[in-house]
């Protein structure tokens, strides 16, 4: 049996605030899981530096073009988790 394919949604936040906005976002990101009931919960954030971190949820392939127009995120990648 084939796992389903999973996709990490990125929102990119740079400057002094990138982690406290990225953390702030992450609320959000929680909220939108629970209000439209996704099968996953994996979300959260990532510090590349003091001046850049993103903010991510991981999203199975069939709701990817949902949470996409719903949420725009910035870029997002294939998971692997």
């Amino acid at each position: 049996m084939e796992d389903n394919k999973k996709i990490k949604m990125i929102w990119d936040f740079r400057g002094m605030d990138a982690q406290k906005i990225a953390e702030h976002h992450v609320h959000h990101l929680e909220e939108f899981i629970e209000r439209e009931h996704l099968q996953n919960h994996i979300f959260g954030v990532e510090n590349f530096s003091e001046m850049y971190s993103i903010a991510f949820m991981v999203v199975e392939e069939s709701e990817m073009i949902m949470v996409r127009d719903a949420l725009r995120p910035n870029r997002a990648e294939w998971y692997v988790g």
